[in-house]
């Protein structure tokens, strides 16, 4: 085995060379994290914090993961992750952003799980330029509204899970005067058309039973006007962190785990937390050896991984109205579509268009230019005197090799125990990640939560070994520095 590198002056080594003398020297237990997004990064600061030797190794040459913000329009604009969902005190990552003076705008004070915005500052148009009367908009909302309520007797009347498209189709059949025509009936594709952005997938694979069982946290939704990048860096500060170090195998060895990287070299620890993106492990790009137990494995297929993508548009001049988003209605979900107006919340002459579900995979297949150019002909529809952007960005979650989807979903007919076995510990092998958070799955603060009850589980675990709970008491895996009685800087212009 080609051994070139060791980590440091501990119990972290490339190679299997490590005597038993020096096994049985007393030393603070060895932790290896796998993957530097938001809960990789949380899951290495804490244990950091309590003293144990960490080393975080990321795929990427940067760190974030699926939090991205990029600079190089000249301003902050994050390509992936961009709101606190729950602008409360009783966010986890409350403390940090207020402790870092970071500034929210919070573009909805509603704790749906449906929407990231208020219907209070927007405009919408249809296919050929005309704007939508906000009227209808408002009472087409309503209807959508009684829509859902309706699927719930689907749900109660079904035992076996559906889709939440195939709950709508029942509803629609049995109450004609909730069926829409013409221009109301391409607002209602709006409407689903959101709903499917909230959960990164169609409606056809949506989980009725679960659709409107996530825990949202108070406060509404907060957009990160500066970006998350400043609490990504926040976290990262000191940790020995291994950029374009991609784990390619996990292997059991003596009574630690060894971890083998793309270019063959291995690194030994006491312990492993995997915070890889979840479709990531779908794909299999990390062998387990031996391999992972079948309930497991199991766990691992029974989530859905959804994609949305954005194309960001930096401009020269302003020339849309000044509200928070804008939006296209369409004869179908797919064909809608919705700007987010930067401007607004920033200051900074920037659109971001979304796209989700199976669009979010169609806007991949196209380049850059081909993506940009799509989306200024939906723009110049609404305003035909739009300018051509001076800058553009797009973002290809589903095939990124690091991510192959934005966040985790609930498939139909998943079991109801998925989470518990998700986030369940193989040996010394531990998970963290958006997708084993059992409350907040597909939040940053659900990731970030996930990553410390991964150090906190992993810590119990390696001290219990050593029989050294003692220690366990005196060390906190929660970061208490953070000042807590500043305030969240929050605005809505």
């Amino acid at each position: 085995m080609e051994s070139n590198e060791s980590i440091g002056n501990n119990n972290f080594f490339d190679g299997t060379f490590l005597s038993h003398f020096e096994r049985q020297q007393p030393s603070p237990p060895s932790v290896i994290v796998i993957g530097g997004g938001i809960s990789g990064i949380a899951a290495a600061r804490a244990l950091r914090n309590a003293s144990f030797k960490v080393v975080l190794l990321e795929s990427r040459d940067r760190l974030g993961g699926r939090i991205h913000t990029d600079y190089t329009f000249g301003c902050p604009v994050d390509m992936g992750a961009s709101w606190l969902h729950g602008v409360c005190n009783e966010n986890s990552l409350a403390p940090l952003i207020r402790c870092l003076g970071l500034p929210l705008y919070r573009t909805s004070g509603d704790n749906s799980v449906l929407y990231d915005h208020d219907l209070e500052s927007y405009v919408l148009f249809d296919m050929a330029g005309y704007q939508v009367p906000q009227t209808l908009v408002i009472e087409v909302g309503e209807i959508f509204k009684r829509i859902l309520q309706e699927t719930e007797k689907v749900r109660d009347e079904n035992s076996r899970d559906m889709s939440v498209l195939d709950a709508i189709t029942i509803v629609l059949g049995r109450n004609p005067d909730l069926r829409q025509q013409g221009l109301a009936h391409e607002v209602l594709q709006w409407y689903i058309c959101r709903m499917e952005a909230w959960f990164a997938v169609d409606a056809d694979m949506i989980s009725l039973k679960n659709w409107d069982q996530e825990q949202v946290l108070s406060g509404g939704h907060g957009l990160m006007v500066q970006g998350y990048h400043p609490v990504i860096q926040a976290l990262a500060k000191d940790i020995d962190i291994r950029l374009n170090h991609r784990v390619t195998k996990i292997s059991d060895w003596v009574n630690g785990v060894m971890l083998t990287v793309e270019d063959g070299r291995s690194f030994v620890a006491d312990a492993v937390i995997v915070t890889v993106p979840h479709g990531v492990l779908k794909a299999n790009l990390i062998e387990f050896k031996p391999k992972l137990p079948g309930w497991k494995v199991d766990a691992i297929s029974d989530l859905g991984v959804g994609n949305e993508n954005k194309i960001a548009l930096r401009f020269d001049t302003v020339f849309w109205p000044n509200v928070e988003f804008l939006g296209i209605v369409a004869p179908t979900s797919y064909a809608c579509g919705y700007f987010l107006n930067l401007h607004k919340a920033t200051g900074q002459p920037v659109l971001v268009y979304m796209a989700a579900g199976r669009f979010a995979y169609d806007i991949e297949k196209l380049s850059d230019k081909e993506a940009a150019n799509f989306v200024m002909l939906q723009l110049k529809k609404m305003f035909p005197d739009a300018t051509e952007p001076i800058k553009y960005l797009v973002s290809r979650w589903g095939t990124d090799r690091d991510s192959l989807g934005s966040y985790s979903f609930d498939l139909v007919g998943k079991p109801a125990d998925l989470y518990e076995k998700l986030q369940a510990p193989v040996g010394n092998i531990f998970f963290g990640g958006e997708a084993v958070s059992m409350d907040h799955s597909g939040s940053v603060h659900g990731a970030y939560t996930a990553g410390l009850q991964a150090a906190e589980d992993c810590q119990r675990h390696l001290l219990e070994g050593l029989g050294n709970m003692e220690l366990l008491k005196l060390v906190s895996l929660r970061d208490e520095t953070v000042e807590t009685m500043v305030p969240l800087q929050i605005s809505r212009i």
